[in-house]
């Protein structure tokens, strides 16, 4: 048998960072052909940031042809806030808001004993779909963050409840995604499902993405609960016992103040974010957000409700 080797040096050979972002441009593409209603949750985060950086590339010169939605807790970071406001301007985009305070406001919602929010997600999120009929929504999840997503299909079918049932999701072979949903149902899409937090980073380093301010070293005053050191705020902490220190801090992840925790760190570059991500040995969710610690399958759970 003849054995032709591969040449791995051509000059028409992706490089990884490049197959990733292929992949995701097709994903984009492939939902904005199948679905009539598609949305991207876009937060002001780092992820979502990538999702938009990579949608605005599918589409251009023309526009993004769906709006984004964020789920707002009333406790989010306020220069994470002040970021999404700024990239919804420049590109001229439609941004719709799910109030989590609105709901608590009006009775629909129960403050949790431990001020977390970010459980409360569920029920403005899979609300808001419903009201604007969105058959399609882009989400920031990767396989890497955590068990829950790591069994993630890239296309994970809802059924008219924004429920998830193992048993009706599709296999995904060849890059053939199937979209196919009945009326109600909608389709959550992963486009970043096979990126690394590493991948994350050195593709924003690569394509110069601007980022909040948050996700490198500043000094931050901070108090440690659980082993996580949390920013003080409005939301219930400090509790007493609980000294406010100020340390020199960044965050991997970014949602709920109340769950979101930071890391010491000096990395205050791209460049040296990238070495300390490199090095660690810890996800970015297992590191920093207690939300997903509240049980074994906290994650899980939440997907089968609707919210992930």
């Amino acid at each position: 048998m003849t054995v032709i080797a591969q040449e791995t040096d051509s000059p028409y050979a992706l490089s990884h960072l490049d197959a990733l972002e292929s992949e995701a441009v097709h994903i984009f593409r492939e939902v904005a052909g199948e679905f009539e209603r598609p949305v991207l949750l876009f937060s002001g985060g780092k992820d979502s940031i990538l999702m938009l950086h990579l949608a605005l590339k599918a589409f251009t010169p023309a526009p993004v042809p769906f709006g984004l939605l964020h789920v707002d807790t009333g406790h989010n970071f306020p220069e994470v806030l002040d970021f999404r406001d700024r990239t919804v301007e420049r590109y001229g985009l439609r941004l719709h808001v799910a109030s989590v305070q609105e709901y608590i406001d009006a009775g629909k919602l129960r403050e949790r004993p431990d001020g977390t929010r970010n459980p409360l997600q569920t029920l403005p999120l899979t609300e808001a779909i419903q009201q604007h009929r969105f058959d399609a929504v882009f989400g920031g999840g990767r396989r890497d963050e955590e068990k829950a997503r790591a069994k993630e299909r890239v296309f994970s079918l809802r059924d008219e409840f924004s429920q998830w049932d193992p048993r009706r999701q599709r296999p995904e072979l060849w890059q053939l995604y199937n979209g196919r949903h009945a009326p109600g149902e909608h389709v959550r899409v992963f486009p970043l499902s096979n990126w690394t937090e590493l991948d994350v980073w050195q593709y924003i380093a690569k394509e110069q993405i601007a980022l909040p301010p948050i996700y490198f070293a500043h000094e931050r005053e901070v108090f440690q609960r659980a082993g996580m050191w949390l920013t003080a705020g409005d939301w219930g902490g400090p509790a007493d016992g609980e000294p406010v220190e100020k340390r020199k801090v960044r965050y991997r992840t970014v949602g709920d103040m109340s769950c979101t925790g930071a890391v010491e760190s000096d990395a205050d570059t791209l460049d040296a974010v990238i070495a300390e991500i490199a090095a660690s040995r810890l996800t970015e969710r297992g590191a920093t957000r207690a939300d997903d610690k509240l049980s074994e399958a906290a994650m899980e759970d939440r997907k089968r409700e609707g919210y992930f």
